[in-house]
């Protein structure tokens, strides 16, 4: 059965985190095998996609200092892509703080990230979309806020002074890139989630629920007076402030990124959940778990993070990871769930462009959020056995996705676990 024609793209991405914890790095790109595999590319043509999202990290192409250069790699890899017709998005920090030669706290990181895009650009002057920085928020988060990545500060004035490096570090390199190409489209991911909460933690609902913009209202100079977060950032960080909200940088493609997990509640009755979910404010202490597993509602849904990020924003969109770590049945069942979400966005007028299929070769270790090198490994579109990229009925899904057409087994896909009644695992919660 063939799809209407005003079906979504497709794209692709792998999972190509580069995360430092401590003095060590997590190499998402290496622990697939995909660094020793080009025939990957070959694979993901052979499959339909047209587009990918593609990594050409700082960390790996700039290591050892700004003027030393490991281009083999990348140039095999984007010769390739263009070989067989396939167009990136290049990416350059995804989760990362950058060579050990720089860091994210670090007061020239904006004008290195910069200085490292310009280079990319010269390099590959065909290449016209790129995302400097992957989920700057919740990197900065990770990185400033929570301690778990690298440089493992925990506050919130560190995470704001990541957040602003990482604006400016954009603004910086889409500048540079756009010397080279000025057609170049910045393409802005977040993981745009949700927070629910019980009546008593509403406060954190709302704070975190403004906060989740961040990243996309720094990038449209909107963080300034009146800005209900203004008073988050401290004095020793107006005079960066000023200088993004002078040259703001509108995303050309807003990008978002959704999971299970994107949805969060929090309650402060800490015996109804685990020890592991506890945690807190400055004021108080309360658990945070997914919100599926609490409210009967079940999730809101892709189409309400689309919807609202086209209000405040306007703007192309596209859903730039759709992944689910669980079984091939689940995994069709999520995918072909956003699919239908992004289909009604566009039915009732949205422009989103596309849904990325994300994570072709699966993931490694982020059940501890990539702060463990454990191998733990979650299926993509193919799972690895062996070294080696076998197909699955999943593979099937998506390329048939790609031809425009539905798999025959769509409609006997069967519900996913976060539909049923079993996911409300703390039942008393609600």
């Amino acid at each position: 059965m063939r799809m209407p024609s005003s079906s979504p793209e497709v794209w692709g991405g792998i999972e190509c985190t580069v995360n430092r914890v401590g003095d060590g790095y997590l190499n998402q790109i290496v622990a697939s095998g995909h660094h020793e595999r080009i025939t990957d590319l070959d694979e993901f043509a052979a499959l339909g996609f047209r587009t990918l999202r593609y990594p050409a990290l700082w960390e790996i192409v700039q290591p050892d200092g700004p003027h030393q250069f490991e281009w083999s790699w990348l140039d095999e890899r984007l010769s390739r892509l263009q070989s067989l017709g396939i167009s990136p998005i290049l990416g350059l920090l995804h989760h990362g703080s950058g060579p050990r030669w720089t860091c994210l706290l670090d007061p020239e990181f904006p004008r290195k990230l910069g200085a490292f895009a310009r280079a990319v650009a010269e390099r590959y002057p065909w290449v016209n979309r790129y995302t400097p920085v992957n989920e700057p928020l919740t990197t900065a988060r990770f990185s400033g806020l929570y301690g778990f990545w690298y440089p493992h500060h925990r506050s919130d004035h560190s995470m704001i002074r990541i957040l602003l490096n990482e604006t400016e570090g954009t603004l910086e390199a889409m500048r540079q890139i756009r010397q080279v190409n000025p057609n170049t489209l910045l393409v802005q991911t977040e993981d745009l989630g949700k927070t629910f909460s019980t009546p008593h933690l509403r406060y954190q609902a709302d704070f975190d629920n403004e906060r989740r913009w961040l990243s996309f209202d720094l990038l449209n100079g909107r963080v300034q007076p009146g800005h209900p977060l203004m008073h988050f950032f401290a004095w020793d960080t107006r005079e960066q402030l000023a200088r993004i909200n002078a040259a703001p940088c509108p995303p050309d493609i807003y990008g978002i990124n959704y999971y299970i997990t994107s949805e969060r509640y929090l309650d402060e009755r800490l015996d109804l959940f685990p020890p592991d979910s506890h945690g807190g404010n400055a004021f108080e202490p309360y658990a945070d778990v997914e919100a599926i597993r609490v409210l009967e509602t079940g999730m809101e849904g892709i189409y309400a993070k689309l919807n609202d990020t086209h209000a405040r924003y306007g703007g192309r969109l596209v859903v730039s990871e759709a992944h689910l770590g669980s079984t091939t049945e689940n995994q069709m069942r999520w995918l072909e769930t956003i699919w239908q979400g992004v289909v009604e966005a566009r039915n009732c007028g949205l422009p989103v462009e596309a849904v990325t299929v994300w994570a072709l070769l699966g993931l490694y270790d982020w059940d501890s959020l990539v702060t463990r090198s454990r191998g733990n490994y979650e299926p993509g579109v193919y799972i690895l056995k062996e070294g080696t990229p076998h197909s699955t009925e999943f593979t099937e899904f998506v390329r048939h996705l790609n031809c425009k057409r539905k798999h025959p087994g769509t409609e006997e896909i069967p519900p996913g676990w976060w539909e049923k009644s079993e996911r409300l695992i703390y039942k008393t919660a609600g």
